[in-house]
């Protein structure tokens, strides 16, 4: 354990390249080994056992450098076989370890969230931003055609919504990436929910200084359908009124807090920038470890100085300038934009609440003093 050897003892002397190398703090890295260690402590049944310390370092360097399970097993003299199966089992046991923190918002979490997105991004009764990502594999073992997307190569999808905070509510994992076109929103548990009408669960309310009675609502781009609960922009560009390019300047503030949080989590974890050369199963199970991780770490931030952060100052857009994920993940990521996310059509009712958020961005209450300069000059997507 030569590696393993230097790495660990140097936390305690050099905690930058701590930070560096497993995305944490040294404190962090034990509350960490302290929430997954039920689920990876086991009996030893050699002379020479891997520790729960290690098996989490291997991992988390894993995870944070995307190097391939042969330079890992090297740098840590471990068998590729027992590096495989230490990353599958400490991934599952992150994914068991952190389940409080990446289970679905209840009562007034929601009212929460909804805040957030008042206060940072000034959409209001907004309680959610949705996306779905293609995450590419390499061809899985008889996999045939079902992994094999649109956009000519295998991927599976990632489904998920966020907060305010760049922090994931919903996740939903492993649909075939042939399904991306049609329908994937729908048949995943969050999608069905939602269209149906059992999300979000707050009653309605009315918008910020009026009486005006609106749905809580999640955001998302023009992939998805317009729904009473899920808004997206109008589309088109030219034909557009100037109240609809406010509207979709409004929307895009809120919307591209998901895109953010995905981009975030492929810069952190850079597993999530090159296909994944592991079976499709193994996959999925260390996707949803760099979303707990991510969602265990970004709740931390608060009570870390910036250095420490896992999402410091800078590291997200903001007010127009893009955020320093952008520039680790340029042309190196493994989160894909899905096309059409659903075959499911507009309502008039969902066109109908657009229009209401519209309107109220056009008032006293719910306008902002630059947006109108925003649209004039064409930047809006900038945040």
């Amino acid at each position: 354990m030569e590696f393993v050897s230097l790495v660990l003892p140097m936390r305690q002397l050099d905690e930058e390249k701590h930070f560096e190398y497993f995305r944490m703090t040294a404190e962090t890295f034990d509350h960490l080994l302290d929430r997954v260690v039920p689920f990876i402590q086991h009996p030893a049944c050699h002379r020479a056992p891997v520790s729960a310390t290690e098996r989490l370092s291997a991992t988390l360097r894993y995870l944070s450098t995307g190097m391939s399970q042969t330079a890992l097993a090297a740098s840590y003299k471990l068998g590729t076989a027992t590096v495989s199966k230490i990353i599958k089992e400490v991934c599952l046991a992150l994914w068991a370890g952190l389940e409080e923190e990446v289970k679905c918002p209840e009562g007034a979490q929601w009212e929460a969230i909804r805040d957030g997105f008042w206060e940072k991004w000034n959409y209001p009764n907004c309680v959610g931003a949705i996306d779905g990502k293609h995450v590419r594999i390499k061809a899985p073992a008889n996999s045939g055609s079902s992994f094999f997307n649109y956009k000519g190569y295998f991927s599976f999808v990632l489904m998920a919504a966020c907060d305010a905070q760049y922090r994931f509510t919903f996740v939903d994992v492993g649909a075939f990436g042939k399904e991306s076109d049609a329908g994937v929103f729908s048949r995943s548990k969050f999608g069905a929910e939602l269209l149906q009408g059992r999300l979000p669960p707050l009653p309605c309310a009315p918008l910020p200084g009026t009486e005006v009675l609106t749905p809580h609502v999640f955001v998302a781009d023009e992939a998805f359908p317009q729904k009473i609960y899920l808004m997206r922009p109008y589309p088109g560009s030219q034909q557009l009124s100037h109240d609809q390019k406010v509207y979709n300047y409004r929307h895009s503030r809120a919307r591209r807090i998901i895109e953010n949080s995905f981009g975030i989590l492929a810069a952190r974890w850079r597993i999530m920038g090159k296909a994944m050369e592991c079976s499709e199963d193994t996959a999925e199970v260390v996707t949803k470890a760099c979303i707990a991780l991510h969602n265990f770490l970004a709740k931390g931030d608060q009570d870390l100085p910036e250095e420490n952060r896992y999402i410091p100052p800078g590291m997200a857009d903001r007010d127009g300038a893009p955020g320093e994920w952008r520039r680790i993940v340029e042309g190196d990521t493994n989160l894909t934009r899905t096309r059409r996310i659903t075959a499911a059509r507009a309502t008039q009712d969902g066109m109908a609440v657009r229009e209401i958020f519209k309107e109220y961005f056009q008032t006293d209450e719910g306008r902002l003093e630059w947006q109108d300069q925003h649209v004039r000059c064409g930047t809006l997507h900038n945040v």
